[in-house]
């Protein structure tokens, strides 16, 4: 037992060190379909000193997980062949797989676990999201060796994001204020820099162990809005109250006012004129969110709605008809460089396949016709490579045009890429929709060790193809 304090206690050290070190040069390798890889060094910006958060002294008290909804409509499902039961059997299989609380860990990991608590302490119950395996030392657990979960120690913020809307949309209300407290925490951590964004890459429940506090734009998109919804699902204003503060700093930190769209990332590496942009990062019903509750002049969100809109939409009709997995302020399929992407950055991808999902949540709730039009050209596309039949869709990342690289060819096509064709038919093809729903309802959770991004986009597919994205009505949108 001292040998393992004495190894926990130097790497601890060796996090604290790295977090200040790499915490301005690391940023987004989440979303991958294999093992999770160490962290790319991408900013090369020295200077960007990390300072405690000068919002640390009040906790935000945590509504009681008992807590029902109200004002909730009641939302048409989105196809004849929507399934109420089945995301909450998948539900039954991912979080048992894909989630753990403070306190199951602190007892599994006694040398760790006896900060957990200190950790805490000013914010609550707490419960995280799993990653995949990692290469990466930080996300280890010494006193995990020899289990499956030795290198799952990682949480990615782009996890805390999806699990608060997983479990929001499911009801279950302890988990969706465990997670939004592992949020708060990281958020506050005094290993940070203080800008009410959630670092990308965080370990266990251990606020020393940041190994890059860099954001993500998505995450904290998804966030935010999840405790908007919450908001309006339960009158309590301390998840608006929250949630105000991310959306001020996604406005601060995180977008091009000029461009009228979303930055990737924080720092300056993704602010450049050269910098690549991510599709997949723009959520159209976050914005109208934003703009429903931010009540600062100066924030003017339905211009970064239009203007992301009329991005996505001039990329799509210069190409094929697919889009590519990063793009430059253009338009035009760039690299980014941080090196998650380089034989596949012009491929409709590992980044891409979470298009459909934002645009079709956009079309469920508000009908925007620049959706119909975008899930309208996405399924003429892939109708035309399957023959019109569900069965049949390629196995293919299909290339956003010829003239930058080739299709990549897989072997299987995966749950998540059958749940973004799915969700193509959104638009304008209720039947490819209704077909491909039963299609996609037979397809079993496999959980793995680098099943994280798999099983969790499943998740939230099939929330949002089976009617669970229910819109509060009071929101008045």
């Amino acid at each position: 037992m001292q040998g393992n304090l004495i190894k926990v206690s130097i790497m601890n050290a060796k996090r604290i060190l790295t977090s200040l070190v790499c915490g301005s040069l690391c940023l987004l390798t989440a979303c991958d379909s294999g093992s999770s890889s160490s962290v790319q060094p991408v900013d090369p910006i020295p200077g960007n000193e990390l300072t405690a958060s000068s919002d640390s002294s009040t906790p935000i008290p945590v509504p009681e997980s008992s807590v029902s909804g109200s004002g909730v409509a009641v939302t048409n499902p989105p196809s004849g062949a929507a399934n109420l039961a089945m995301p909450t059997s998948l539900y039954g299989i991912w979080k048992p797989y894909h989630y753990v609380t403070l306190e199951e860990e602190a007892v599994a990991y006694p040398s760790m676990g006896s900060g957990f608590a200190a950790n805490f302490a000013a914010f609550g119950n707490a419960g995280r999201v799993i990653w995949s395996t990692s290469t990466d030392e930080n996300c280890w657990i010494p006193e995990a060796q020899g289990t499956p979960k030795y290198k799952r120690g990682c949480t990615v913020s782009e996890g805390i994001g999806y699990g608060m809307l997983i479990s929001l949309f499911q009801g279950d209300w302890d988990t969706f204020n465990r997670i939004w407290t592992y949020n708060r925490a990281f958020r506050q951590s005094p290993y940070i820099n203080g800008t009410e964004l959630m670092p990308w890459l965080v370990g266990t429940f251990d606020i020393t162990n940041v190994p890059s506090a860099v954001a993500a734009t998505d995450a904290d998109l998804d966030v935010a809005t999840s405790l908007i919804l919450a908001y309006y699902m339960t009158s309590n204003a301390a998840y608006l109250n929250d949630a105000k503060l991310i959306v001020n700093a996604i406005w601060k930190h995180l977008v091009n006012t000029e461009a009228k769209i979303l930055y990737s990332g924080d720092t300056p590496v993704w602010k450049k004129a050269t910098s690549a942009y991510n599709l997949s990062y723009f959520s159209p019903v976050a914005l109208r969110l934003f703009a429903l509750v931010d009540t600062d002049p100066t924030h003017n969100w339905k211009d970064i709605l239009d203007g992301e809109y009329a991005y996505m939409t001039a990329i799509q009709q210069a190409g094929v008809g697919v889009f590519p997995d990063w793009t430059s302020v253009t338009g035009a399929p760039i690299d980014p460089k941080n090196g998650s992407a380089t034989k596949t950055y012009w491929t409709f991808n590992k980044e891409s396949v979470r298009i459909p999902w934002r645009i079709a949540w956009d079309q469920y709730w508000f009908q925007d016709p620049r959706a119909t039009q975008i899930l309208t050209t996405l399924n003429t596309f892939i109708s035309g490579k399957s023959g019109g039949n569900v069965n049949n869709i390629p196995a293919t990342n299909f290339s956003y045009a010829s003239a930058y690289g080739a299709d990549v060819t897989n072997t299987k096509l995966s749950v998540q890429w059958l749940g973004a064709w799915c969700l193509t038919g959104m638009g304008n093809n209720p039947t490819w929709l209704s077909n491909c729903t039963t299609l996609f309802n037979t397809m079993p959770m496999e959980t793995s060790l680098t099943s994280y991004f798999p099983n969790i986009l499943q998740m939230m597919f099939s929330q949002l193809m089976n009617g669970l994205y229910v819109k509060p009505s009071n929101m008045g949108i």
